[in-house]
This record gives structure tokens, sequence and C-alpha cells, in this order.
């Protein structure tokens, strides 16, 4: 399996990462110790978590996921074989979003902890804090690393004016860059990384981790028509936002190039977001064993040029 660099480092990862924000939600942990085996097995060592997963769900407060992964890594030893991505910043109980430098040292240790691991390989700032200067932020991302504790830092959800200015404050402060960025970008959601963000990762050799890959479950073909909107907590939410003529004209590309593979649209969709030029890895995630063959898949699905530009007109989004 091909393996690509995570933007100018030395850190080599699988073109498909596994979403552990179902780890403590929608897999309970034995589930999740299932999935990570069969990940694991079938040559994919690539794991995105975050600090807040899942705070959302009920009695949770945050941090189950990567205690989850934590606890899989002890009891597999398995730890090196691993690249372990998580994110800081999100509202653990603050009441708002923060990546005041205080805030970073006490959260990377809470990670650490759960991790029961003494390093993170990628580092990423969930959201913009546009109260902390990028000088302070990046400030103490610096020390981590010089500690060791962070091999590796990146952005997710940075709009491109804010992901410039970081690069350029990174440069003149002499300060470790962000690496990596983790927007959303799946056929149905193009505009908001092709437009501005993409030519300035690939300018900059970034690189790109991308997240909701599957359009929350649109693009698996599951949702067809407003009753199917019933087959999941969110699918009211996607058959309201995707359920339209562009959406079906996807589904229907999807449904002719998975024929010709005897794949499922489910993989044919992110074989088109890992064949991507600008792409590194493309986050999906899978809350049950048997969907986990299906997503592992279309790392091994190559698409042709005539079937990438048949996605590409169905998804077309500058006139859409």
């Amino acid at each position: 399996m091909e393996l690509r660099r995570l933007g100018r480092s030395d850190i080599l990862v699988p073109p498909l990462c596994f979403g552990g924000n179902v780890f403590g939600w929608t897999a309970d942990e034995a589930t999740s110790f299932r999935l990570l085996d069969g990940l694991v097995e079938a040559g994919f060592t690539f794991i995105d978590t975050a600090d807040v997963y899942s705070r959302w769900a009920p009695g949770n407060q945050g941090g189950e996921s990567e205690a989850i992964i934590g606890r899989w890594m002890k009891a597999r030893g398995n730890r090196d074989k691993l690249i372990i991505a998580t994110k800081v910043g999100s509202d653990m109980g603050l009441g708002r979003v923060s990546l005041a430098p205080d805030y970073i040292r006490s959260a990377v240790e809470a990670s650490l902890t759960r991790l029961q691991t003494d390093r993170i390989d990628l580092y990423q700032s969930h959201w913009d804090d546009p109260d902390t200067p990028f000088e302070e932020v990046l400030g103490a991302y610096d020390e981590l690393i010089r500690a060791g504790k962070v091999r590796l830092i990146g952005a997710s959800n940075l709009t491109p004016a804010r992901l410039f200015e970081a690069l350029a404050v990174a440069a003149r402060e002499k300060l470790p860059r962000y690496e990596t960025l983790q927007p959303e970008y799946n056929l149905c959601e193009r505009a908001g990384f092709e437009a501005e963000l993409e030519p300035l990762c690939r300018g900059n050799g970034l690189g790109v981790i991308t997240y909701f890959s599957l359009a929350a479950g649109f693009l698996t073909g599951k949702y067809r028509s407003a009753a199917d909107a019933g087959k999941s907590p969110r699918g009211e939410e996607v058959v309201g936002k995707y359920l339209n003529p562009r959406g079906l004209a996807i589904l229907a590309a999807l449904d002719q190039v998975s024929a010709a593979h005897e794949a499922s649209p489910a993989q044919v969709a992110l074989a088109w977001v890992m064949a991507r030029p600008s792409v590194t890895a493309a986050i999906a995630s899978a809350s049950k064993p048997e969907q986990l063959g299906d997503l592992l898949a279309a790392a091994h699905l190559t698409l042709s040029g005539s079937e990438i530009a048949a996605l590409d007109a169905a998804s077309r989004w500058k006139d859409a």
C-alpha cells in the first residue's frame, strides 16, 4: 500500500485514516477494540481523534475516545507501530474555544495521560482561536516539540486568510509551522477546500487530511429519498442538505463507477478523495466491525481518469 508524507515531515501514513470520533459514542469499548484490531491487521496505522471526542454523548465528559485508544495500545503493546493524531482547542468545559499557551500545556498532558503514551505524532489545533495570537499558539507548540511530547503540528477548520497568516508568523518568528490541514472535503462539499485552501496547501507543501469524507453518510448511497431520513440520527439533516438534483447526480455517478468496479458507493467516494493530488489521507470511520472492510477496500481502489472526470462533472460546484 502506498504511504504518503505528512507535509514536509518524515512521517509516512496510509491514504486512509480511521476517525476515532466513534469510540465511546456509537462504538463501545469492546467494539472499538475489534475495529482497531481489524484496522491494524489490514495494515492501516493512522488514527485521528480529539480531546473533545465524544463530549456530546449523554454521560460523557470528553476524552473517551483517547482513553479507549490508550487502553487498546497498552493492551496490544503496539504504540510504536502507529501514527496517532489528536486535537486541542474545542470547548472542554470552558464555554469557548481556547488555544492559549497555558491551556495547550494543560490539555496536552491530559491527552498524553489518556492515550498512555509519551508523545503525540500529530497535534492539531481543532478550531481557530482569534483571541490568541499565532505567535503564542505556535510558541506553545514549539515548547512541546522541543520537549519531545509532540512530533508535528497541524490545524483544522482554518480559513484561507488565517492559514496564510499562521504560516507567515511561523516563517517570520522561526517557529514550527502547521504541516497539515484538516478540512471538510468530499464530493458534495468541494468549494470550501478547492477554491482557496487547496492552492494554499499545495503551494506551501502542507499535508491534507479530509474529514466528513463521506458527507455524513450521504455518499454511502443509503439516503435516496425523504423516507430514508430515519436511517440514522443525522438522517434528516443529510437528506435536507444533499437530497437535491446535484446530490442525486452525484449518487448516479457513484452508482455507475461502483458497478464497473463491483465496489460500493462509499469505496468509490473515498477513492475519489484519496486520488486528489493535494490530499494526503481521507478520514472515515465505522461503528461496526462488519463495516470496516468497505472502508479499507477504498484505499486499494484505483479510479481511471475518465471515472474521476465523471465524478468531477456530477459534483461540479462553480455553477452549482
